[in-house]
């Protein structure tokens, strides 16, 4: 068969035989052939070779490596993990509370590893169980109005659509939140309970941070109790190792290409230099300020507006979307932590990842300086966490210090009683720690390994991108307060944004920014009637409401009702807007404007009172004309106050009861007809 179907792949070779004489050469043919099949055989040995080696080749290229990069149960086989901590994370907290989740593992003889969801097939949860005492845990934050984090979202999305199996999974969840907010915890709830639903197996109840409390004391009193839990389940106990692991080794660099040095850049070396779309955390754009003007006449407080040029950066925003600013920290306290400590902080250093099978090679972007490490990347305004302060104090050379330092760092209640008081509400900072610690002067490289990174801060939009299509407008107000200590501890971003003056072409006056999407958003049809409550800085989204619906007005639109109610301390020192808000007044777009001066009389008047004041107008304009209503500002206080002031309102004009009300008003909010944008 070979020798049949060879020849016409070589049809040199059957030609070599048309000259042989057939009646003379018999004998010599007959040896001929045997020759041509023979060769013919070898060489449909070797073509045949060369076929089977083709399979080969695929394998050498590792063609399926994607998928495996992306599973995480082969990274822990390799790396002989069995738990696995996954966190959703905005603000770097969960990321932070996983990281020391999976550090603990080792006290118990097991071996941990943090993991970022949106870098894994979260599906593979399924074969978890092939991995001896293996467990999952899910640090998961709460953004906005009850959703996931940026990076949990795929994980949140697939939860919702899957129909696995898990019922060979073990797991436990802390959720971090906020009980000021309408959600407290739904992403947390959530996951604890899919996960149930899918078969899987909690080894401990679900644990709910407060961060309107006591976040850090929350965690803790969780974890103490989450561990003995893990001990029981699988049968093992504490090693006694208590002992401070660094996850980082420092490299100095003493010739070093300065090109090759972040000087603060989030993501790509030299993005800042060398600007290319699109723009997103970790490829933010530097947005020149064209203004920056003080908006109050009067008071303590310095309330300002700014505005970002966003020409050539192909960004896009919408009315009630969020800018995102990453700030510098204030180069004072750079200096006097480098001086404390005895540093060089122009020194140039990478701290590199000890485990080199981790995803997260570098705690911020290196090689870099002490001193841009300590500018842009890391947090050293906020009181450092227990954590932080347990791994400090090793380096305390007085017994009394390095003993209250491991007290607060401890679960007992006299340590956590300590902390809350010393360092929470006293509001130290690592700087205000080493002042009042003398003799606590630890190595600067395993400070930075330690302190949190510095995260962006969100602002509302001041503006609409139909009437400002290139430039982004932020209203804020500096934070400044005194401490129990009698420090003034300054707020980073908005005292780093009060000193960017516009300037020609000036760098001192860029800020990297980006937009983050929202769901706060003026109605799809133009006539339908709005109610914006938004108090103090709260104002802010309104203006770009205002300023687009005035558009749509020129653009010969009907447009509904516009109805703001505004509240400030007093209207000849912090009335925001006062012209705008009268122009559009005057022009009939802003229809009814009703503003509370809290502090203008006897008795504090805020936006709640007005609206009680004008319920018989609110009830028509939500129950006939379909109203909107969005609310902006203090979660705490003032948008509890004004959801029970809508409570009250529906039940006194839609004859409900109390929980009938509480009902309306909720059913609003899932129509997306009551939104929120608020911060605590």
């Amino acid at each position: 068969l070979a020798a049949m179907g060879e020849p016409s792949m070589d049809p040199a070779i059957s030609a070599a035989d048309s000259p042989a004489q057939e009646d003379s050469l018999f004998s010599m043919m007959d040896v001929f052939l045997i020759s041509l099949i023979t060769g013919l055989f070898t060489y449909w040995f070797f073509f045949r070779k060369k076929k089977e080696e083709v399979p080969d080749l695929p394998k050498m290229q590792s063609v399926a490596a994607p998928v495996r990069d992306s599973s995480f149960i082969e990274k822990m086989k390799k790396t002989g993990r069995n738990i696995v901590v996954f966190y959703g994370s905005q603000t770097g907290t969960a990321e932070e509370f996983a990281n020391r989740l999976s550090k603990d593992a080792h006290r118990y003889g097991l071996r941990g590893m943090a993991a970022d969801p949106e870098e894994y097939d979260l599906s593979d949860l399924s074969r978890l169980s092939e991995i001896d005492k293996s467990l999952a845990v899910f640090c998961m934050a709460t953004y906005g109005e009850g959703d996931p984090t940026d990076n949990a979202q795929d994980f949140y999305d697939w939860l919702q659509e899957a129909d696995a199996d898990l019922s060979g999974l073990r797991f436990a969840v802390f959720g971090l939140g906020n009980k000021t907010y309408e959600h407290f915890n739904a992403m947390g709830k959530y996951v604890d309970k899919r996960l149930e639903e899918l078969g899987a197996q909690r080894i401990f109840e679900l644990g709910l941070g407060d961060d309107d409390g006591n976040l850090e004391e929350d965690f803790i009193t969780w974890r103490e109790q989450f561990w003995p839990a893990v001990c029981e389940h699988f049968g093992v106990e504490a090693t006694g190792e208590e002992s401070s692991i660094r996850q980082y080794e420092l490299v100095v660099h003493t010739d070093v290409n300065m090109n090759k040095v972040y000087t603060g850049e989030m993501g790509r070396l030299k993005s800042y230099e060398n600007q290319k779309p699109p723009f997103d955390a970790k490829n933010p754009f530097l947005a020149q300020v064209t203004e920056n003007r003080k908006l109050n006449e009067g008071g303590e407080r310095h309330l300002m507006h700014l505005e970002l040029d966003i020409s050539n950066s192909k960004i896009r925003y919408e009315s009630g979307d969020h800018v995102a600013v990453y700030p510098a920290n204030d180069s004072s306290l750079v200096n006097q932590i480098g001086e404390i400590l005895g540093t060089d902080l122009d020194t140039i250093m990478s701290l590199n990842n000890l485990d080199e099978e981790s995803n997260k090679k570098h705690p911020f972007p290196c090689p870099t300086s002490y001193r841009t490490a300590l500018t842009f990347y890391l947090d050293i305004t906020n009181p450092p966490r227990t954590n932080v302060l347990y791994e400090l104090a090793q380096y305390a050379t007085d017994a009394g210090e390095q003993e209250r330092l491991r007290k607060m760092a401890s679960s007992a209640a006299e340590g956590k009683a300590l902390y809350l008081s010393w360092v929470v509400e006293a509001r130290r900072n690592i700087l205000a720690i080493l002042q009042d610690m003398p003799s606590l002067r630890p190595p600067i490289d395993h400070l930075c390994e330690l302190l949190p990174r510095l995260q962006a801060r969100y602002y509302s939009i001041a503006s609409s991108s139909k009437v400002h299509p290139n430039s982004i407008h932020i209203c804020a107000v500096t934070v400044e307060y005194e401490t129990k200590t009698g420090r003034l501890n300054k707020g980073v971003a908005t005292n780093w944004l009060k000193n960017k003056v516009p300037e020609q072409n000036g760098s001192s006056s860029l800020v990297p920014m980006y937009v983050r999407k929202s769901q706060f958003r003026l109605p799809f049809k133009p006539s339908t009637p709005v109610i914006m409550i938004g108090p103090g800085t709260g104002i802010a989204p309104f203006i770009g409401f205002i300023q687009e619906r005035a558009w749509l007005k020129q653009q010969g639109k009907e447009v509904g009702e516009t109805v703001l109610y505004y509240g400030c301390r007093r209207e000849r020192e912090d009335y925001l807007y006062r012209e705008e808000l009268a122009r559009f007044q005057k022009e009939g777009v802003l229809t009814q404007l009703h503003v509370a001066f809290s502090r203008d009389q006897a008795e504090k008047v805020y936006v709640q009172h007005l609206l009680k004041k004008n319920k018989e107008n609110i009830w028509k304009l939500v129950n006939e004309g379909m109203a909107h209503i969005y609310v902006c500002g203090d979660a705490r206080n003032m948008a509890r106050d004004v959801q029970n002031t809508f409570y009250e309102i529906v039940s006194e004009f839609g004859s409900m009861s109390q929980p009938q009300a509480v009902d309306y008003v909720k059913k609003l909010m899932t129509k997306g007809r009551y939104s929120l944008d608020v911060w605590s």
